[in-house]
Formats: structure tokens, sequence, C-alpha cells
């Protein structure tokens, strides 16, 4: 289970980040996709990156450094590799399925982690280690299947029983579930 974090909707940086940790442990998920670069902006330094890698991993937490790229001008800061993080994110949707695809092979081809792409094209031929489809919609319930980590989005449900059911129906057709995204399970109080 993912909890992704998204920096333009709650910041969490190194003085918040073990209070996200432990809601996230609490909740039971297992990884995070932490924001780490939004819009062409690195938003941590290498140091904080590396703080943040360590206390994820003391609450025995995976964390994949999130990419947020939305103009094929932006580029992957090669900084971030080798911190200890246990994977990379991109989540570059807006992009032409070109520009995804170059992204894609430019991450493999220089990082040796794993690789994950967060994506709203139910039929994306990506083939990162882990495809996250972001199928928060009923219309979208139909994409979810085994071979990838469907999604459940926070905004799209009213009540603790809704994200409940949509949150085990992913978990149970597909190889995952990413919930996006923290600052929004607060705001619900679920």
């Amino acid at each position: 289970m993912i909890l992704y974090v998204d920096q333009g909707n709650g910041v969490v940086n190194t003085s918040n980040f073990d209070t996200m940790a432990d809601f996230a442990v609490a909740h039971g998920f297992n990884t995070v996709f932490f924001q780490i670069y939004r819009q062409g902006v690195l938003l941590f330094s290498q140091r904080d990156l590396q703080t943040i890698v360590n206390q994820a991993h003391l609450k025995n937490l995976s964390i994949f450094f999130a990419l947020y790229i939305t103009n094929s001008s932006q580029q992957i800061p090669s900084s971030i590799y080798g911190l200890g993080e246990d994977g990379i994110n991109l989540d570059m949707s807006t992009l032409s399925l070109s520009s995804q695809e170059f992204l894609l092979a430019s991450l493999k081809a220089n990082y040796d982690g794993k690789t994950a792409v967060t994506a709203t094209d139910t039929g994306s031929p990506l083939k990162p280690d882990l495809l996250v489809l972001e199928t928060y919609y009923p219309d979208q319930q139909s994409a979810i299947r085994h071979g990838i980590i469907a999604s459940v989005g926070v905004f799209t449900t009213s009540n603790s029983a809704e994200y409940q059911s949509e949150l085990q129906y992913a978990f149970q057709n597909s190889d995952g579930v990413m919930v996006f995204d923290y600052a929004g399970l607060l705001k619900s109080g679920y």
C-alpha cells in the first residue's frame, strides 16, 4: 500500500516527516511516494533527502522519490540518485506519450533502483517496475486489474465507508493500491 505525499496539497519536510511516517504506518501503508520535485523545481537538498530516507527506513517504510513533471523541458535531477531511496516515481501524465517514454528510458538508463510511473492513461504501454494507474473515479474502475497498481482518491469519496470499500476493491483486484494523498486523508479524518 502506497501513500502519495503531494507537496502542493500540504507540505511535508524534515520537520514533520516523522508525523507523516507514523500516520502511514498506523494506517497500514508500507511505501511512500514522496514528492520531492514539482514543476521543474527540486524542493529539497541532498542532505534533507538523505535525512528523509533515513527517517522512512527507521519506520520500515519504503520510499520512492516522486517527480511531478508537467513540461517536457523539465529534466530528471540526477543529484537525487543513490541517496538511499527505494525507487523513483515519474508522475508525468500531462506529457505526451513520447515524452513519457523518453523520460522513463532515461531514468532506466541512468538509475539502478526501482522505477515507477503514475499514469492516467489506463492503456499506458509504459513498462516501469511499478505502473500505478490513477483509477479514482467510478468510470476508471474497469481498468483495475492485476499487473498494475490501482489508485484511490480521498477527494472522490464522501465518507469513510466509501473510501474503505474502494480501497478494498482496488487492493483485491490489482497488485496494490496507491492512496492520493496524505493531506487529503488528514483533512477527511480517515
